[in-house]
């Protein structure tokens, strides 16, 4: 199932992008040309400093999966979840962490992480510049549950 408050989905995009073939353009400011960016998802206390941007599968494409550029601004955090969904995350831009389980990793740029079905994750950044990536996963997918710290 499709479900808008995911790290891994969240909600409709800004603005349509031209359905079929096409060749997305990235500026030196980290943004495709003519690609508009949305929140992370919904408001929330559990989530910080986190902008979305749909690069395939989601705007008018017939894909089973789904391209997102994510980008989480200094002292930025995505929701601390699980899900039965796994996805895969390409590190973009700039350095940041990743908490599987109770194990917390630096991330740099190239570096690849697996998030297994209903392992517990949060991506953050603890450093002074954007921390960008790069995130797949299926297009049907189930809802996320968001872990509260004690």
């Amino acid at each position: 199932m499709n479900d808008p408050s995911s790290s891994c989905d969240v909600g409709q995009q800004a603005g349509p992008i031209a359905a079929g073939s096409r060749v997305l353009r990235l500026g030196p400011d980290f943004r495709w040309q003519g690609v508009p960016l949305a929140e992370y998802k919904q408001a929330a206390e559990h989530w910080s400093g986190i902008t979305r941007t749909s690069l395939a599968g989601e705007v008018g494409e017939s894909t089973g999966f789904h391209v997102r550029y994510f980008e989480i601004a200094p002292g930025g955090f995505s929701s601390h979840e699980q899900h039965a969904h796994e996805h895969v995350v390409i590190v973009f831009r700039g350095r940041g962490q990743v908490q599987l389980g109770e194990t917390v990793q630096d991330l740099e740029f190239g570096d690849v992480v697996y998030v297994a079905p209903h392992e517990v994750h949060q991506f953050r950044n603890p450093f002074a510049e954007p921390f960008g990536f790069l995130c797949i996963v299926d297009a049907k997918r189930d809802r996320p549950t968001v872990i509260h710290p004690v």
